[in-house]
């Protein structure tokens, strides 16, 4: 090799040693300028974005708001529930805080310490939270926060609960785990009781873990505004008990009952059974929380018929003393389909074909009218259209217009065929009726509430229509009222001393295009006639026993209405008014055997007039028997033996019951009582009895009648519910 050779090998290999060491050189120089530019060039504004990436916004949860009926009995409301979880790798836990702590929780649940056990030996080896428990209350918290054990960790959540259980639940409807309501007053009005959640400024680390820091900026959640409802909760638990016993008494599917004020549409109770738990709305069927009143579409039958009387009156299509024959078969064909009563009727009145409920006679009304104006009357009546009540889910039926109706649908709408319609729009229907002609909407929510008790927003009843002339609806007052008779096919819903106006029906069903056996039978009415305060309508969906709603839905109003009307002072009072015009409540005990001076002592208690025959001894003879009433212009007069010793004709054991007392217990065991000891019972009102005649310790001849009177019983007792 040359020497030139040797040098440049030389020179090249010093060239990049150079350039190694300059490059060395140069990263302690870029490092250093960058440390300047952080620190003092650009700092400040680099500090800025730092802070606020580690700053981050956490939501504060607004607290649902409550909802209420209309007495302020609360119905809905949120309860603070706990989560128990365990991180099991905090210093200083032993085995014998874990056991203390399984066993806590094993009494709490009532369950084995062993299933806690067994979570926490089964945990990820890595496991820094394992879920033991949840939904426990506040008491079941403090008992595992007393046991003081560092690696326990405890979380609040709410969640809501309905106070009643299963009271007004297709009205209240449910919440979902995020408190958003499903259906019912919570979902309808789910954007007013949920309030605006707050926000809270926290900061993050590289971690993702989230940490306060003083001056955090902080938003405070605005809770839920409270709903004041119609709804009363007595009036509620009498017709879920009432419908509940109703459906399983007719073996129905289902049954669907309302309450409704007339004069202003507030709506007093809506229920449906069977029915579910909006605490544990998943425990039922989905069939179950399905609310019919609003979402199901039947044929309603003949209490259609309204329709076709009010339109008839009012537009002189009938005459009240006309008579209408029908054939001796109780059938008539019409375009080739045969139209038939429940059974032949012969010949009728107009107000016979109502309280009868003809079918034919009905129909041969309804031709005389032109379908416009029969549709017209339909549509004012809220036929095809919705109520717009303040609930999710209403539909608004099918009610055709007159270019799609075939040559029988006119005769068949006029019994309630060929015509789709919720219960609660046959309800405002007979609504608009005993309020004069004026239709109101139906509606839930009285008044909403801020978390201060202003008043945010008040609801005002709302007219809708006028369906037809209040002289029309006069006319056919006595007509409805009539059905409500011996004579009607309303009886079993008569009351006595209760005037009732209303109209059964009885549908049969579409099943596979074709008419079945199977039948929705119905009762609708409105008491008191005189001065209407309450609607109620009762259906049953496919009654095992029978068909009429009659005899099935009837008996339900009518034990619904009762127990109603024994809330209801101003009603009650009107009862006790005519009875005490038309009955006498004083009856004459049992005296034979007394002492004269017994017998004095009880007559003026009752304040029952008397005299004696005789001077002395024991009652041997009474001119008024023992158990009869007593009229107020006539004396009860007593013959007396003039003898030392009672007769020994009289056997007080044999022919004479003491009467126990009755006050304080239930019409059902009150009544069974009696009956034991031979006497009879006459119930005024329902519940628990407060009074009794003749009272405790007085002695009637067997085979009399006792009279009990009862009011309805508490809300607690009446809305029993499993706390499960």
């Amino acid at each position: 090799m040359s020497e030139r050779t040797a040098i440049l090998k030389r020179t090249a290999i010093l060239s990049r040693m150079f350039l190694v060491f300059g490059l060395l050189l140069l990263i302690p120089c870029v490092l250093a300028f960058q440390l300047i530019r952080i620190n003092y060039l650009e700092g400040e504004e680099l500090r800025k974005l730092w802070s606020q990436q580690a700053i981050s916004s956490i939501p504060i949860p607004a607290q649902r708001g409550n909802i209420y009926d209309a007495n302020g009995t609360l119905l809905a409301t949120n309860v603070a529930n706990y989560l128990i979880a365990l991180d099991p790798k905090i210093e200083g836990q032993t085995s014998e805080q874990i056991a203390a702590l399984t066993k806590t929780l094993g009494k709490i649940t009532n369950q084995p310490a062993s299933v806690f056990k067994k979570k926490i030996d089964e945990a990820p080896s890595r496991s820094r939270y394992i879920v033991l428990a949840r939904n426990l209350t506040p008491i079941d918290r403090d008992a595992v926060r007393n046991l003081d054990i560092k690696g326990v960790i405890i979380e609040e959540s709410f969640r809501r609960r309905y106070t009643f259980g299963s009271l007004a639940s297709h009205s209240l409807g449910f919440v979902n785990r995020k408190m958003q309501g499903r259906i019912g007053l919570e979902a309808f009005y789910d954007q007013e009781l949920s309030g605006e959640n707050g926000v809270q400024q926290v900061r993050r680390d590289p971690k993702n873990r989230i940490s306060a820091y003083v001056g955090a900026p902080k938003k405070l959640p605005e809770n839920g505004k409270s709903l004041y409802t119609t709804i009363d909760s007595y009036i509620q638990a009498i017709l879920e008990d009432e419908l509940k016993d109703g459906v399983e008494k007719h073996l129905a599917d289902y049954g669907t009952g309302i309450v409704i004020d007339p004069k202003t549409g507030a709506i007093k109770a809506l229920a449906n059974y069977p029915t579910f738990d909006p605490n544990y709305p998943g425990n039922d069927d989905d069939l179950n929380r399905r609310n019919f009143a609003i979402s199901d579409m039947v044929e309603p039958g003949s209490t259609f018929k309204l329709v076709t009387a009010i339109a008839a009156v009012e537009q002189n299509k009938v005459d009240f003393e006309e008579i209408f024959e029908t054939p001796e078969t109780g059938e008539v064909e019409i375009h080739g389909l045969t139209l038939r009563d429940h059974d032949p009727l012969g010949d009728m009145t107009f107000q016979e074909v109502i309280q009868k409920s003809s079918n034919v006679a009905t129909a041969e009304i309804a031709m005389r009218l032109k379908p416009k104006v029969f549709y017209q009357y339909a549509r004012n009546l809220g036929f095809g259209s919705q109520t717009n009540i303040d609930l999710s889910g209403e539909v608004s039926g099918i009610l055709n217009k007159p270019y799609n109706w075939s040559l029988v649908s006119l005769p068949w709408l006029s019994h309630g065929y060929e015509v789709l319609a919720t219960p609660l729009q046959v309800a405002q229907a007979y609504a608009a009726f005993a309020n004069g002609g004026m239709m109101m909407r139906p509606y839930l929510v009285d008044r909403i509430e801020d978390q201060n008790g202003n008043i945010i927003r008040q609801t005002e009843p709302v007219e809708i229509r006028r369906v037809a002339k209040e002289k029309t609806l006069n006319k056919l007052l006595p007509v409805f009222e009539s059905v409500v008779t011996d004579s009607g096919t309303g009886e079993y819903a008569q009351i006595q001393g209760l005037r009732i106006a209303g109209k059964t029906g009885t549908a049969k069903k579409v099943y596979q295009g074709r008419y079945s056996n199977k039948y929705l039978a119905s009762f609708v009415g409105f008491f008191p006639v005189e001065d209407p305060k309450y609607v109620c309508l009762i259906m049953l969906n496919e009654p095992k026993t029978s068909g009429y709603g009659g005899y099935t839905a009837g008996p339900i109003f009518r034990e619904t209405a009762k127990r109603i009307a024994g809330l209801d002072n101003d009603i009650q009072r009107s009862i006790l008014s005519d009875e005490t015009e038309n009955e006498v409540f004083v009856y004459a005990p049992s005296l034979v055997g007394m002492k004269k001076k017994e017998a004095e002592l009880l007559l003026s208690s009752l304040e029952i007039p008397f005299q004696f025959q005789g001077i002395n001894g024991y009652v041997i003879s009474q001119t008024i028997e023992a158990g009869s009433s007593v009229p107020k212009s006539e004396k009860l007069v007593m013959t007396l033996s003039e003898s030392i010793s009672r007769p020994d004709t009289i056997s007080a054991s044999t022919r004479f019951a003491e009467i126990p007392e009755l006050r304080g217990m239930n019409m059902r065991m009150a009544t069974s009582l009696l009956a034991d000891i031979g006497l009879k019972t006459k119930i005024v009102g329902s519940g628990t009895i407060y009074a009794q005649f003749p009272k405790q310790g007085e002695r009637m001849r067997v085979g009399s009648t006792v009279i009990l009177r009862g009011k309805a019983k508490s809300l607690e007792l009446i809305a029993k519910t499993d706390r499960r």
